[in-house]
């Protein structure tokens, strides 16, 4: 799995699903489970629906990409 989550994506994403897990809370119900999902995909840098969809949030430049070599 290749990362395809910026910095900025990977934020929001925690943002949300700390969102919809304390609305599941403050509403008393289980579809605040859901804000695990953004939190998870956060935590790894990675989104499988990104990947279908060929998208990428992530930052790579050359320079990056010079580094890892």
């Amino acid at each position: 799995m290749k990362a395809n989550l910026g910095t900025t994506d990977r934020i929001i994403r925690v943002i949300a699903g700390l969102a919809i897990i304390g609305a599941g809370v403050y509403f008393q119900s289980w579809w605040g489970a859901i804000g695990v999902i953004p939190i998870l995909t956060a935590a790894i840098g990675y989104c499988p629906p990104y990947h279908l969809l060929g998208i990428s949030s992530c930052c790579t430049t050359k320079t990056e990409e010079a580094k890892t070599e």
